[in-house]
Order: C-alpha cells, then sequence, then structure tokens
C-alpha cells in the first residue's frame, strides 16, 4: 500500500553566503533591521516538503503517494518525478500561477533564513484527500497552504489513516485551535526543538498534556540526536555524524523518510528513529535537496556500521 504525502511541492533556490549571519545583526537593533548578504553560490533544485519525503521514501524502497499541488513551470519536476518512479497522480496543476518557491541563505554556521513564495501552494486544500483512489497505509501531513493541512488531517485520520503531522514552516500560520486539531488523535506529531517550543506557547499546554493528546511525539535536536515519547516511555535516538556537513537543506525531511518507512514496515520506535538519524545525515553531505544517490543495500550495511544491528 502507498505512503501518501501531503505538502508542498516547491522549487528550492538555495544561496550561500560565505560569513556568519551573526556578524551582520546587531541584536539591539532588530527593530530596524536593514541588512544585505553578498552571495557567492545560487542554484535551484526540486524540493518543497512533500517532494522531499517522497523522494526519500522511494530511496528506502517504499511507494509514495504525493497529494499537493503545482503551476505553470511544473514540466520539469513532473519528468524528475517520473524518472524516479514516483506518482504524481495526487498533483493538481494550476496554470494561472506559479509552482511555489523557496528562497534560502545558509550562512558558515550552516544557520538558515527562509522565505516562501505560496504561488499553487496558496491552492492546496484543491488537492483532496477525497479524490485519492488508493488506500494509504500511512500518511503524513507536511508544511503546505493552512487550509489544506487543516483539511487533510481531518480527512486523513476519520479515514483512520495513521496520520503523522508535520506543521514545520506552516506552524506560525496555525491558530491554537488548528494546531490543537491536527495534534488530537494523530499517530505521530514531529517537530524540531525549536519548534517544539514553539508549539507549548501557541497552545499553552505542557509537555506532558500535548504528548497524551497523540500517540507520540518526535523531536529532532540536529546532532544532539532526537527524542521520541510514546506514552509514558521516552527514546533517546542518537546522531549520526556526517562524513562532511556540506548543506543542510532537506535533512529534517530525510529524517522524516526514514522514520515513516520504519515505521511501514512494523519496525520500533527506536528503530524506525535510527533509520531517520542515519537518513538525514546522508542528507547533510550533498547539497541541494533530493541530489542524494543511495541504494537500500548501502543504507542498510551503514545502519548496521553505526547501530551494530541489522535492519
Amino acid at each position: 500500500m502507498p505512503i501518501l504525502v501531503s505538502g508542498a511541492v516547491a522549487l528550492d533556490h538555495i544561496m550561500v553566503f560565505p560569513d556568519y549571519f551573526k556578524n551582520h545583526i546587531l541584536p539591539d537593533k532588530l527593530q530596524t533591521l536593514n541588512v544585505s548578504f553578498n552571495i557567492t553560490s545560487l542554484k535551484t533544485h526540486f524540493g518543497g516538503t512533500a517532494g522531499n519525503i517522497a523522494f526519500y521514501l522511494k530511496m528506502l524502497g517504499e511507494d509514495p503517494l504525493i497529494l499537493a499541488t503545482a503551476g505553470s513551470d511544473f514540466g520539469p519536476y513532473a519528468d524528475w518525478l517520473d524518472r524516479h518512479g514516483i506518482s504524481r497522480d495526487g498533483i493538481r496543476v494550476f496554470d494561472d500561477v506559479r509552482t511555489a518557491q523557496g528562497f534560502v541563505t545558509t550562512d558558515l554556521d550552516h544557520s538558515q533564513i527562509w522565505a516562501f513564495y505560496e504561488g499553487a501552494m496558496a491552492r492546496a486544500h484543491e488537492a483532496r484527500v477525497e479524490d485519492v483512489q488508493e488506500e494509504a497505509s500511512f500518511a503524513i501531513v507536511s508544511a503546505n497552504g493552512k487550509q489544506a493541512m487543516i483539511e487533510h488531517g481531518r480527512k486523513l485520520k476519520e479515514r483512520g489513516i495513521s496520520t503523522y503531522i508535520d506543521p514545520s514552516h506552516g506552524l506560525p500560520i496555525l491558530d491554537r485551535g488548528e494546531l490543537l486539531e491536527l495534534i488530537d488523535g494523530s499517530a505521530l506529531y514531529i517537530v524540531n526543538d525549536y519548534e517544539w517550543s514553539l508549539t507549548l506557547e501557541k497552545t499553552g499546554c505542557g509537555e506532558d498534556e500535548l504528548i497524551s493528546r497523540c500517540d507520540a511525539v518526535v523531536i529532532t535536536r540536529g546532532v544532539k540526536g532526537s527524542v521520541i515519547h510514546t506514552g509514558n516511555e521516552r527514546v533517546e535516538i542518537p546522531p549520526v555524524a556526517a562524513s562532511k556537513v556540506v548543506d543542510p537543506t532537506g535533512c529534517g525531511d530525510a529524517y522524516r523518510a526514514g522514520l515513516i518507512a520504519g515505521r511501514a514496515r512494523g519496525l520500533s520506535f527506536e528503530i524506525a528513529g535510527r533509520m531517520g538519524s542515519l537518513l538525514g545525515s546522508y542528507q547533510v553531505e550533498v547539497e541541494g535537496t533530493q541530489n542524494l544517490v543511495l541504494t537500500l543495500d548501502e543504507f542498510r550495511k551503514r545502519y548496521e556500521r553505526e547501530f551494530g544491528s541489522r535492519l
């Protein structure tokens, strides 16, 4: 059965700033911030949360089905998905707008500043769960248009599909009630440590209460690894050191794909979390999203080297 991946399909414009943001942003002048960064590298990659997660799932031997919207410039991306055998039956294309575009600047600390043009993503709710004919085993609701995230999460849970909620860049646009609706009854809520703090602030709930509202909560912590809360159990997932750090873009999406792939195969949260940690480590070793080249056999062998057990 396919894994339904709801979220953005976008073009990522990745820029490298050969310095540190902290050297150019004055904390006491944030109210009048006016800075410009001279960029030495600009490349465009196929991306978006749904596109990236689907790409990594396919790499791990899963069958992803993207539910998203795209615009008049989608042709090259569509060809890319076709070449990689990723279903785009759930992607609606609108010719009167452009595909969503992400613009990110990364400094030498691998800190990032993002700007995002919605484009076709603003109409993502028009790609409806009800129109998906195939029955999915798992689903993830990742960053997307606000209405799409809410409606897709609601419909997927109503259909009894194990649904992961991953708001990431979409978290700031959700109000308290909307965020709690997404979390309630989900199979898993996944955020990074900053987004977890923002979730606590937005909802006004304590950690224990939020964890009790869904089956599991995953908090990724960069080089410190991640932690998975399932009921009263806390599972620490160690980080996997990258052979070299080239670009952090897409690392979180790779982690999510590894986690979902593991759970879809009936593996424990500990093993699935380790799969996510390993795939995220692979991703930071390459520049841009959807450029990773990796066989499932290579992945399994490195998993055994890193964790001392076989997949």
